[in-house]
This record gives structure tokens, C-alpha cells and sequence, in this order.
């Protein structure tokens, strides 16, 4: 499942540095993330990092994007072969 960051972000900058597949950017009034380039850090770490720097603990799952860890697992490396080509 991908992540989504909500209304109660406090812009501190720490999430958009942390996210290894460049998922999370800003917004118009607070950070997001693209849901299609979000693993949940899958390949990469053990827990997701944005959650894990975040001081206010406004990262949870997003209902709207459901994925298993094998689909966000093909999600890493379908991200990983469209870098490769770039």
C-alpha cells in the first residue's frame, strides 16, 4: 500500500530527503507523495524512512492505493528499469 502524508504536516523537510524513490515532494499547502513511485521503502530499508524521520507522525497508509509487498516489490523494479533507461 502506498503511503500519503496528511493535513497535519508541519513542512520541516525531513520526509523529501529520506525517501529513496524520490516519492514525496512539495505541495501546495503541505508535502505529498506520488503514490506510483512509493514502495513503502521495499528493497530499500525495513520500515518506511518518512515515517520513521517524521516528528509528527503524519504518514499513514493511503486506503486509495492497495498493494501487497510482491506488488510494491514490482513496483521498485519496474522504477528501477525506467532509471536504468533514462
Amino acid at each position: 500500500m502506498a503511503l500519503k502524508i496528511t493535513e497535519q504536516c508541519i513542512n520541516c523537510d525531513v520526509c523529501e530527503p529520506a525517501c529513496p524513490n524520490e516519492a514525496i515532494y512539495i505541495g501546495d499547502q503541505h508535502y505529498e507523495i506520488q503514490p506510483d513511485r512509493c514502495t513503502e521503502c521495499v528493497g530499500h530499508f525495513d520500515a518506511p524512512q518518512c515515517r520513521r524521520v517524521c516528528p509528527v507522525d503524519c504518514i499513514p497508509d493511503d486506503p486509495a492505493h492497495v498493494e501487497t509487498p510482491a506488488q510494491l516489490h514490482e513496483k521498485l523494479l519496474r522504477l528501477r528499469a525506467s532509471a536504468r533507461d533514462q
